[in-house]
């Protein structure tokens, strides 16, 4: 017998006929209960908001946790001349903010406790065209690329009133600023600016962004879109979707790896970058799944639309090279407009230009596969998707 059963056989002997059974009678309904919050948890459903930039509005969406299956739900009233693009949603999932394109503005949404938006004050001024958004890892700042004004818009937020304060001035992004990210610190922001074929490099610190003196911008690809950080904040990796492979591999797309020095946030190129898979067009949306052992590269079209690759983090010199998985690339109707994980990690969603696709994949094989009924349309183009829960 071990010391837990026989504590527990001393304790038992101690009390009384009444007294055991209440305590069993204890041990059985939290045990129930358990079983019960569990299985709740495994089978929650996710609920997402996807901006529809051509219809002017943000649609509330739930992903079904069984099947990965998408239903609509509500949509914000449309304004048109708007164009709702980058969704960015505060930590606290109080606060929802879209940069509205054509508007130059960017509209602050509450969150209802039902999900639903609701428009709070009036649109915060932005730059020329602002694009994509991104919240900062504290939860205190919104970063706004202006694809037209080549700059940056910095916000603070205020995390009781969702309410926007402009940090100084815009700051200069190179040519037509478009994805941004942050690395998992925080301490530095990459740009891709997909005209030039170049990647910008920033530090930041209590809201000021600062473009690090040479060593911004770095050359990437032509046609430089998407880049993601791999979960170790080592390495970033940038789509660069009409960049020309040399022979013998003549096709169009690759992916730039990049090293990202800790202290400088600097970049340099992996051994063996740019990385591409055997055939198909060029690459315009990245994710990397939760586990961090994967890249998924994704195409417009239909034909050779999916490309997979594993992180090599072996030391040495290859580390953070890309290596294509077996059957790379897979012929699948994807698309390339955005690309993530849900909260769980189970399914992988991406934009196209009729709706939404959605796949679940093998973590050792990397092989994804559409979930039953996937793509599913929504009428028209989404812009950005982001997760409430």
């Amino acid at each position: 017998m071990s010391f837990l059963r026989a504590a527990r056989a001393a304790r038992f002997d101690r009390m009384g006929p009444c007294r055991v059974v209440a305590a069993l009678a204890i041990v059985l309904i939290t045990a129930l209960l358990t079983v019960s919050c569990g299985s709740n948890t495994v089978a929650r459903n996710h609920s997402a908001y996807v901006s529809l930039p051509d219809d002017g509005s943000v649609l509330l969406v739930q992903v079904n946790s069984t099947t990965g299956a998408l239903t609509q739900l509500a949509e914000t009233p449309q304004v048109q001349g708007t164009s709702p693009t980058g969704l960015a949603l505060l930590p606290s999932k109080k606060f929802l903010y879209a940069a509205n394109s054509r508007a130059n503005t960017i509209s602050i949404f509450s969150v209802n406790s039902d999900g639903t938006l609701s428009l709070t004050g009036t649109p915060m001024p932005a730059g020329n065209g602002p694009n994509v958004a991104v919240i900062d890892p504290t939860g205190q700042y919104l970063l706004v690329t202006n694809n037209f004004s080549n700059d940056i818009s910095v916000f603070q937020i205020d995390v009781t009133t969702g309410g926007l304060t402009q940090v100084g001035s815009t700051v200069p992004a190179n040519a037509n600023p478009t994805d941004i990210v942050f690395t998992h610190s925080g301490q530095f922001v990459y740009v891709t600016n997909p005209g030039i074929g170049m990647v910008s490099i920033f530090s930041f610190a209590n809201g000021v962004l600062t473009q690090l003196p040479g060593l911004s911008p770095v050359f990437s690809g032509k046609g430089a879109s998407a880049l993601v950080v791999d979960n170790s904040d080592s390495f970033l990796y940038v789509a660069n979707v009409t960049a020309i492979n040399p022979a013998p591999n003549l096709s169009t797309g690759n992916i730039s790896g990049f090293n990202i020095d800790s202290t400088s946030g600097a970049l340099t190129l992996i051994q063996g970058s740019p990385f591409m898979s055997a055939d198909g067009n060029g690459p315009s949306a990245l994710a990397i799944d939760p586990a961090g052992q994967l890249v998924y590269a994704f195409t417009p079209g239909s034909s050779f639309s999916i490309w997979s690759f594993t992180i090599n983090y072996a030391s040495g010199t290859t580390n953070g090279s890309l290596v294509a998985t077996t059957s790379s690339p897979f012929s699948l109707s994807a698309g390339g407009i955005f690309a993530l994980f849900d909260p769980s990690g189970d399914y992988l969603f991406v934009g196209s230009n009729t709706g939404i696709a959605v796949y679940t994949y093998n973590q050792s094989s990397g092989s994804p596969s559409a979930v039953t009924g996937s793509p599913f349309a929504l009428g028209t183009a989404p812009g950005k998707m982001v997760f409430l829960n």
